[in-house]
């Protein structure tokens, strides 16, 4: 008689949560994520590590799982990274700003308003977090589905099994 037991998603969601946030968060690097890639390669990494730790091969739900709780637990860890980012980050915003404004010589005095007014801030920390919540849980699932598939471990049979 077999005891299978349910792999354990919290290491998995917490690695793949990192990737997410962590490369979601930082300035330049989230500009990869313009296609979801930070995203997706959460997922993967939640299904390969959930993989690492077990000898049956994952089923492509647990993957998707995985996958799932990465990218949730990942939009904590980029707002919680985002804060401390974007206060460092907006005199440099605000600066460049101010230059684009000040070398536009045809632009409405509406539109200067409007940029003049945008420094990011609070509002650019909460439009990512909402972003890569939503986001992260529909791409990072995929990611834990093509992770699970690509890292699914092959059951080996012994010579005892065979007739």
């Amino acid at each position: 008689m077999s005891t299978t037991t349910k792999p354990g998603f919290l290491q998995p969601a917490l690695i793949g949560g990192a990737v997410v946030g962590t490369l979601s968060a930082l300035p330049f690097i989230n500009a990869g994520n313009c296609c979801c890639l930070w995203l997706v390669s959460g997922g993967v990494v939640a299904a390969y590590v959930l993989q690492q730790n077990q000898e049956a091969p994952i089923t492509p739900g647990d993957g998707a799982l995985a996958g799932l709780l990465a990218g949730i637990v990942g939009a904590f860890i980029c707002l919680v990274l985002s804060i401390p980012i974007a206060i460092l980050m907006a005199p440099m915003q605000r600066a460049m700003m101010e230059g684009i404004i000040n070398n536009s010589g045809n632009m409405s005095p509406e539109f200067r308003r409007a940029l003049g007014a945008y420094t990011g801030g609070a509002l650019q920390v909460v439009f990512g977090f909402v972003f890569t919540l939503v986001f992260g849980a529909i791409f990072s699932t995929l990611g834990g589905l093509l992770g699970a598939s690509i890292f699914k471990k092959q059951m080996h049979t012994s010579a005892h099994d065979e007739p």
